[in-house]
């Protein structure tokens, strides 16, 4: 059955509209805070599309938990999404938004690093198994189907035991983000290997083979980055989870939609339509331009502490477009904010873009706390060695059942 969903959800893409198809015309096309011309620069456009990295279903990867599937086909959309906006993420903090790549040339090594990250086997940090066991703990089988919402909790947790990249996630409730609370995480010293001393941040161990043994231990280039950065701010990694709407999408926070493409941190959408999940990185008029995951592709499984074929991580189709009003209305906003300058700058163009344009706002932007909140607590890792996914429990939910939405791939 489950090939069967890979392969007809394979054929639905053969119909989506392309970019290439656009005619010519005056409508900027904006990509992740990047603005191009599709009359006179479109290989520019293209080379930033095919420069994302592209997660996709893949299939013959080791068991996940040891019994469980060997393929995502079917049912890891949303979860291949999610990889695809964190990805994003390490792109911006170790490559830079310029980065472009080039199949035909070496990458840096960080680059291969961030691939790592995101094998399909157990020992990488974001993989399909760390995500789906991870879900396990919020009564998710492995095997079911999730959310925005729950993607960007999943990532949240995983976060913590990510040493190399030691990303600040914070993943908003109830429609509001609390400026307070991110500058608070984003302070937040207590990392095991990120820590300031005396003479800058502490050393990381011998760091030997570091693809070799995973995500652990790939910590030196996250200490070099560190350096060329306010040491007192972690990098943030900011998710939005909205409902724009009840059955479908209201059309007043189409603009503002819009206009978070246009930031310069954006890190993009994810969502879909029923039965299908995308990430959304720009539009043009009133189209969004996304990545699809639903293609199914064999595990890359490179040896160990060896460079990763790259080959299939980047979409060189043309990118894919929908009309903005068939997107459903449950969504995750992504940003990245390397400094507290980004992130300062995000909130003024929060405030001065999206708030006072808005009759009906898409969210709130707070300066302190609520009252009649719980106390905001960073979250910390747990000192044991552990990928992390035991330390859910059952009891300690990572959502609001409310706020849960699913995109159903049937």
């Amino acid at each position: 059955m489950t090939r069967i969903l890979a392969k007809y959800e394979n054929q639905i893409n053969v119909f989506t509209e392309l970019l290439e198809d656009l005619p010519d015309t005056d409508e900027p096309v904006w990509i992740l805070g990047e603005r191009y011309s599709i009359k006179t620069e479109k290989p520019e456009l293209l080379s930033d599309f095919r420069s994302r990295l592209w997660f996709t279903y893949r299939r013959k990867f080791s068991p996940i938990g040891g019994t469980g599937p060997s393929s995502d086909a079917g049912w890891g959309c949303m979860l291949r999404c999610g990889q695809m906006l964190l990805a994003q993420a390490l792109v911006c903090w170790h490559l830079g938004r310029d980065w472009r790549w080039d199949k035909d040339c070496s990458p840096p090594r960080e680059y291969q690093q961030i691939l790592h990250c995101f094998l399909d086997k157990k020992n990488s940090c974001y993989s399909i198994h760390q995500m789906a066991q991870m879900g396990v703990g919020e009564g998710k089988m492995i095997g079911e189907w999730y959310g925005p919402n729950t993607v960007a909790q999943v990532l949240k947790k995983l976060a913590l035991f990510d040493d190399w990249n030691s990303l600040a996630v914070y993943v908003s409730m109830d429609n509001t983000v609390v400026i307070e609370d991110i500058k608070k995480l984003c302070r937040q010293t207590g990392r095991d290997t990120l820590r300031p001393g005396a003479g800058g941040w502490a050393q990381p161990p011998d760091r030997g083979n570091l693809l070799e043994q995973g995500c652990s231990q790939l910590q030196g280039i996250a200490v070099e980055s560190c350096l060329n950065t306010c040491p007192e701010w972690r990098p943030l990694l900011l998710i939005i989870p909205l409902r724009m709407g009840i059955n479908h999408i209201n059309p007043v926070y189409i603009q503002a939609l819009k206009e978070c493409f246009r930031m310069p941190q954006s890190l993009g959408v994810l969502g879909g339509k029923p039965n299908l999940a995308y990430y959304f990185i720009g539009f043009t008029g009133d189209e969004l331009i996304y990545l699809d995951p639903h293609t199914t592709q064999a595990a890359v499984d490179p040896e160990a502490g060896g460079p990763v074929d790259d080959q299939s991580y980047h979409c060189q189709r043309s990118p894919h477009r929908m009309k903005a009003m068939n997107l459903d209305p449950s969504v995750a906003l992504g940003f990245f904010c390397k400094t507290e300058m980004d992130f300062d700058s995000w909130c003024g163009l929060v405030q001065q873009e999206i708030l006072k344009k808005s009759h009906l706002r898409m969210f709130e932007l707070v300066e302190k706390h609520p009252p009649h909140w719980p106390p905001f607590v960073p979250p910390t890792k747990p000192e044991v060695q552990t990928t992390g996914a035991e330390f859910i429990d059952s009891t300690d939910k990572l959502f609001e059942s409310e706020e849960e939405f699913e995109i159903l791939n049937v």
